[in-house]
C-alpha cells in the first residue's frame, strides 16, 4: 500500500469526486477530525419527523376522568404527522422519539384536588409509562392554577400514534384547560 501526499483534490469541471468503490470501506484514523464547511448528505441525521403545537382556546373538561387534549394551532411539522390531536409516525420513520407536554390547568374556582397528565400511544396508556413514571400524578390542596410537565422517550413503529391525555379532579364546577401555556412537541432521535 502507498501513501499519496497531497494539500488538495479536486475533481474535474462539473463531476463529482468519488473516494473508494462500492463494498471498499473508508477509515478516518483515530485524532483525525472532519470538517465540513458545506452540505452533508447520506449520514447523521436531522432529528424529523419533528412538530410543535399548542392551544388557543379554552378546553372543558370532564371531573376526574381521563381526558384527550386538542391542539388548534400547529408551530411546526416537519413532516405534516400532527393531525387530529396526534402524532402519527410516518412511512420509513419508525424509531425512538421524544415528545413533551406542558399542561395547564384551571379548577375554575374551586379546589384542584389532583391533575395528571400522560402520553397515550394507539389509544392507551404504554407499559413503559406505567413502568417508569413518566407520567406526572400532583396533588394541589390549595386550588387554583397548575402547570406541569411530562416528558417521555417512545420506540415508535410505522402508523403508532401519540396523544396526550389529562385529569382533573376537583371539589365541585368544571375543570378546564386554559387557552395558554398548553403544548406538545416531539422529534426523531438520531440513533
Amino acid at each position: 500500500m502507498g501513501t499519496l501526499f497531497v494539500d488538495k483534490l479536486d475533481p474535474q469541471s462539473g463531476t463529482s469526486l468519488e473516494i473508494g468503490s462500492s463494498g471498499d470501506t473508508i477509515t478516518i484514523p483515530s485524532g483525525a477530525t472532519i470538517t465540513n464547511n458545506g452540505t452533508q448528505t447520506g449520514f447523521g441525521g436531522d432529528n424529523t419527523p419533528m412538530f410543535l403545537v399548542y392551544k388557543t382556546s379554552n378546553q372543558e373538561l370532564s371531573d376526574n376522568a381521563f381526558t384527550k387534549v386538542t391542539f388548534d394551532t400547529e408551530d411546526f411539522d416537519s413532516d405534516s404527522a400532527f393531525a387530529s390531536d396526534k402524532f402519527t409516525v410516518p412511512s420509513g420513520k419508525a424509531g425512538k422519539y421524544r415528545f413533551d407536554t406542558q399542561l395547564y390547568w384551571i379548577a375554575n374556582s374551586n379546589t384542584l384536588d389532583l391533575f395528571y397528565g400522560t402520553f397515550y400511544i394507539n389509544g392507551s396508556t404504554p407499559n413503559i409509562v406505567n413502568r417508569t413514571g413518566n407520567s406526572v400524578n400532583m396533588w394541589n390542596n390549595e386550588g387554583g392554577e397548575q402547570c406541569l410537565r411530562v416528558t417521555s422517550t417512545f420506540n415508535l413503529s410505522e402508523g403508532d400514534y401519540v396523544e396526550v391525555y389529562g385529569k382533573l379532579n376537583v371539589n365541585s364546577g368544571t375543570p378546564r384547560l386554559y387557552a395558554y401555556g398548553n403544548w406538545f412537541s416531539g422529534f426523531k432521535l438520531i440513533t
